[in-house]
């Protein structure tokens, strides 16, 4: 039976992760185990706490893992303390899949990859970039660059070092924005260092992040050489209901939760300066 987007669904907190002293990873199965159910990268979920609220929330695990579901939260609201105060065990509403997805089997493939994301941005990314991982014969080199306000805020630190720094043909570039103690890694914004690093034009880029972030790596990209049909973004902050029925998402004649999240950024030109 296919899955109704609007029902939701139970799911089971069966493991939660202290990312960053605000950023909180739920790993979350079906009752019965497994995946609550199937989704492509890019995709997000409503979860909801009754007498709390619902929000939308992008699925960090990738489809590859076939044994459970993973959402990296940050503590920002009611529903978002809500969710950082849940324990091993408690069970939570959950609906969906929703979004169109990156295009990860047609336009990314055979490509060589370009990931750039700041702070919870990275929470998007994970999900494209652990199935590029996954189906590493599909994809040439791949390059991450991640930024945070510290070397504490980045999100996903101790899998960046074993696992990702760890594999062939992927280059990890952390970024903090202020000189730390303990850090002796690069210091400065994600924008700069995409400039100074200056990568060559025949990647394909995909940035998540602050919208000011995302605006001012695109013009760096864009000094770069490349064309905005080589880069993609993301924009499921904008999404509430998810099934374009309450207006919120709407810009000019697009509803980002029916025709996005995931959009190529000159296509970002015909839409009215709102994100």
């Amino acid at each position: 039976m296919k899955n109704d987007v609007l029902m939701p669904l139970v799911g089971v907190v069966t493991d939660i992760r202290q990312d960053t002293p605000d950023v909180k990873t739920f790993r979350v199965n079906a009752p019965g185990g497994g995946k609550v159910f199937e989704h492509i990268p890019g995709q997000c979920a409503m979860l909801s706490v009754p007498g709390a609220g619902e929000g939308m929330f992008s699925i960090t695990s990738s489809p590859t893992n076939k044994a459970f579901m993973e959402f990296s939260i940050k503590k920002c609201g009611c529903l978002t303390s809500w969710l950082h105060q849940m324990e091993v065990g408690q069970e939570i509403g959950i609906r969906g899949p929703y979004g169109n997805g990156f295009p990860v089997d047609t336009a990314f493939k055979g490509k060589d990859m370009l990931f750039i994301a700041g702070g919870i941005g990275l929470a998007p990314l994970r999900s494209v970039i652990n199935y590029c991982r996954d189906k590493r014969a599909d994809y040439g080199e791949i390059d991450i660059v991640y930024g945070a306000r510290s070397m504490d805020d980045l999100v996903d630190y101790r899998e960046i070092i074993d696992e990702w720094m760890a594999d062939e043909g992927i280059h990890v570039h952390l970024t903090i924005d202020r000189p730390q103690e303990g850090w002796d890694g690069h210091v400065g914004f994600v924008p700069n260092y995409v400039k100074e690093l200056g990568f060559d034009t025949n990647k394909t880029a995909i940035i998540c992040g602050p919208p000011i972030m995302i605006k001012f790596t695109l013009a760096g990209l864009t000094e770069l050489g490349f064309d905005k049909t080589q880069v993609y973004t993301t924009m499921e902050l904008r999404m509430k209901c998810g099934v374009g029925k309450c207006g919120r998402c709407n810009i000019g004649d697009k509803y980002v939760c029916k025709d996005g999240p995931v959009f190529r950024c000159d296509q970002l030109d015909h839409m009215p300066d709102e994100y």
